[in-house]
């Protein structure tokens, strides 16, 4: 395991200009501010540098609330108990303590939305892990199709891709008049689930006709994941731990 000066000691840290990009967003972002203390220890754990977008995003943010909060991009604790997003130790159940020897299951949960899809960075070979694409691409698990897909970027491009409004496109076809005024007013622990639910035929027909519930982002995760088994037989494996 790498000491913490190893990962924040480098040249041509990534963070000036993330932190451009962040203010220069053409979605609205909302950055949380980071614990220091809890930031060095989730990025000691995380074994990233301050090079990679992750390893500065991580040391230097409690995480990011994309569109309104339709997309919660997660960093270290957020600082003064700023309890509206969790950070990336717990989503992904980090050992209280750095163990070099703790690895993700398959893939490292670095964001929601509000629909209950999750991101990842896929955390090795499609036979080691299950998930599609290559190892340290980001890969996204629908709610509309039940599976994973891959991105065909890694986390900075994606990041990068994000913050540029790439949101906008990628949920086209999933969001319905009026989301903006609904989604704001919850917390990162909240999603919303609809019937009938995303992954229906009714659903896709008349988006705009489904019942919306605010629930646990927790019990989303897991409906999705049993509704996968039930459906296909197939496990989606580990979606994050809200």
């Amino acid at each position: 395991m790498r000491e913490l000066s190893e990962l924040t000691g480098t040249d041509e840290p990534a963070w000036p200009q993330l932190e451009a990009e962040l203010r220069a967003a053409k979605v609205s972002v909302e950055v949380l501010a980071a614990d220091p203390a809890r930031a060095a220890a989730t990025l000691l754990q995380t074994q990233v540098t301050v090079r990679s977008y992750l390893g500065a995003f991580l040391f230097h943010t409690g995480g990011a609330l994309v569109d309104g909060g339709w997309l919660r991009v997660y960093g270290s604790p957020a600082a003064h108990n700023d309890r509206r997003l969790p950070g990336l130790a717990r989503i992904n159940g980090y050992p209280d303590e750095p163990d070099p020897a703790w690895r993700p299951a398959a893939g490292l949960v670095v964001a929601h939305d509000v629909l209950g899809g999750a991101f990842a960075i896929q955390g090795g070979t499609e036979e080691e892990t299950g998930l599609p694409g290559r190892p340290g691409e980001m890969v996204y698990f629908a709610p509309d199709s039940l599976r994973w897909d891959a991105i065909g970027a890694g986390y900075g491009a994606w990041l990068s891709w994000v913050l540029a409004g790439g949101v906008e496109e990628f949920y086209e076809g999933l969001r319905w008049p009026g989301w903006r005024e609904e989604v704001p007013g919850l917390t990162g622990g909240e999603g919303l689930s609809l019937y009938p639910p995303l992954w229906s035929a009714e659903a896709h027909q008349d988006l705009a006709g489904t019942s919306r519930a605010v629930v646990p982002l927790g019990q989303l995760l897991g409906l999705g994941r049993e509704t996968a088994l039930q459906l296909d037989g197939t496990d989606p494996g580990f979606l994050g731990d809200v």
